[in-house]
């Protein structure tokens, strides 16, 4: 199902109508400042858990919560004096920051590892959804890999230290490409073709600041 949405001029209606959705355990895609996303509720188990079969992703940094302003962020995720005016700098923008969750998000999400990737998009739709369930969003990239009728759950990825790019050819442009996931409820399109570009991931869990991806955002600034 598609909702043709203006961003300059947002219908409060499709707004409510994609929060429903998300709060039944259901999956939305959408647009960012970078390529389409698929997002579930923060606050739903069954969301969290159709997303990741969905992705077939194992390795919890090629997740991001979205979120509309930094100080989600700090209920989320341990952040001091100097990531946050990191952040600031950086946000809103096409940069996922890694940091070290607190235990309540850990548990929320169910992840192996105690960090997480969070960020704050430029791009009106996704921030009007949030304002609108009044928590973040969990976010997976779209890729067409997708498009399968199942997502590999067997898949094994490593623990490298760099995130390798998602191919060009993988992601996106259209939102009406996404109504051919299986699993997708809603597709959020503003009608406008998205560039096949990915953020930029930036690991500022411990002392130094580790870029584990290269992409729109530019580092180091």
């Amino acid at each position: 199902m598609i909702e043709y949405v203006i961003p300059s001029n947002i219908d409060d209606r499709i707004v409510a109508k994609a929060a429903r959705i998300l709060d039944n355990g259901g999956l939305v895609a959408l647009p960012t400042d970078t390529s389409w996303s698929l997002v579930c509720s923060l606050k739903s188990p069954a969301g969290i858990k159709r997303l990741r079969k969905l992705s077939g992703e194992r390795d919890e940094r090629h997740f991001t919560l979205l979120c509309s302003d930094i100080s989600q962020f700090g209920e989320l995720c341990s952040l001091d004096n100097s990531r946050f005016r990191l952040i600031k700098r950086l946000s809103p923008g096409p940069y996922v920051f890694i940091l070290k969750t607190l235990l309540g998000t850990e548990k929320a999400l169910d992840i192996r590892r105690r960090e997480t990737g969070v960020r704050i998009p430029d791009h009106p739709i996704p921030l009007a959804l949030i304002e609108t369930l009044q928590h973040p969003l969990y976010s997976i990239t779209a890729k067409r890999t997708m498009l399968e009728d199942d997502a590999d759950e067997d898949a094994v990825h490593g623990d490298a230290a760099e995130l390798p790019p998602i191919p060009e050819d993988d992601l996106f442009e259209g939102g009406w490409e996404l109504d051919d996931i299986n699993g997708v409820d809603l597709v959020l399109d503003d009608s406008e073709e998205r560039e096949r570009i990915f953020s930029t991931i930036l690991d500022i869990s411990g002392e130094e600041i580790t870029l584990l991806r290269q992409g729109a955002g530019l580092w180091p600034v």
